[in-house]
């Protein structure tokens, strides 16, 4: 008895020696960005100054193009970690390509786009659609860790971010960290949400477009997406009282007023969104979003459009400042094929 306690006391300290180890590698890898860092401008070269006073954006969260209409996902109650083979991954973005040349916009706002991930076979698809669409290209990392340990199997390798692709030139782009609701040794391995901000000239004007690209915090109590929001409307205000024409977008994880009532959460016990309420925007500022189709789904199990079950959410839009208003904007019915979002189309005028 007492030989096997010592070889099971053994065994345990190499164990627990070996899961020091990992943490603090972990640890010392940690992505920890700045709260403020400029942002490369790919394929920038010849183009124009945006011009006229009608511009259109189209936001488009393409979970990694991994999330089509086949997966379920272990973080919404479904069983996959690993939710498409690489021959899907591929079929997915190239439908993504497609659906973004064939609704030509002024500028693309993209969530959740991989950067030689484990989940997506290290295909950088940063790079990809600039080279599609041939368009000027800013990304910014919100996740990135060499080995994410969770769950079983482990996602492992992740980086990950946002993208905002424009027809005219940008004249900078950075990227401004969020506040992050995770402690160590969590935060080791999980998202640092931020915002991609990327500022565009106008033609025979002082003034410039802002366009604020943006995930907010999924998978928290709520005060994580309360903090980012508020930190936000403060980036925006800022930029507004600069006279600049400030255009916001992206997935809130929060969904828009009225937006309950068209669809409604069927069971509590699954992900609720957070609620935006009319009364946190600025006076004079003002939200655009489409109650007629929803823009994202649960993904608790694969897509089917019969399944008067599945529980839809509008939680992808956009903010407007006062000098910037609404002409049309609209979800686009995609039936979840290439993601578990739907893009949303705007239309705005500058005033």
């Amino acid at each position: 008895m007492k030989k096997f306690l010592k070889v099971f006391g053994s065994i345990l300290l190499v164990i627990v020696l070996l899961l020091g180890a990992f943490v603090a590698f972990l640890s010392i890898k940690e992505f920890k960005p700045e709260p403020i860092e400029k942002v490369e401008v790919m394929n920038n070269e010849g183009r124009n100054s945006f011009s006229g006073d009608v511009v259109s954006v189209l936001t488009y969260n393409v979970g990694f193009a991994g999330l089509g209409d086949n997966a379920d996902f272990f973080m919404d109650g479904g069983k996959q970690v690993i939710t498409a083979d690489e021959a899907r991954v591929k079929e997915n973005f190239n439908e993504i390509v497609s659906t973004l040349k064939s609704n030509q916009a002024d500028f693309y706002f993209i969530q959740e786009v991989d950067q030689k991930s484990k989940r997506t076979y290290k295909i950088n698809q940063v790079n990809d659609f600039v080279e599609q669409t041939n368009l000027a290209g800013t990304f910014a990392l919100n996740y990135s860790c060499p080995f994410v340990p969770y769950p079983v199997p482990p996602l492992g390798l992740m980086n990950a971010g946002l993208q905002t692709l424009s027809n005219s030139t940008v004249s900078s782009s950075e990227r401004i960290s969020l506040p992050c609701p995770f402690k160590w040794p969590v935060s080791t391995a999980n998202l640092k949400r931020c915002l991609l901000v990327t500022r565009v000239p106008i033609e025979n004007s002082d003034k410039e477009l802002v366009m604020v690209n943006l995930h907010l915090e999924a998978y928290d109590n709520g005060e994580g997406k309360e903090a980012q929001t508020k930190m936000l409307f403060s980036v925006l205000q800022e930029e507004y009282e600069k006279g600049n024409y400030v255009i916001a977008g992206g997935d809130f994880n929060q969904t828009f007023p009225g937006a309950l009532e068209a669809f409604p959460i069927l069971n509590e016990e699954t992900w609720t969104p957070g609620v935006l309420e009319e009364s946190i925007l600025p006076e004079g500022w003002s939200f655009a979003y489409d109650t007629k189709v929803p823009s994202c789904r649960l993904l608790d199990k694969p897509y089917d459009v019969n399944d008067k079950t599945t529980q839809h959410y509008i939680i992808d839009g956009f903010i407007l400042s006062p000098n910037v208003e609404t002409i049309s904007v609209e979800t686009l019915d995609l039936g979840f094929h290439a993601a578990d979002h739907n893009p949303v189309y705007l239309n705005a005028k500058l005033k």
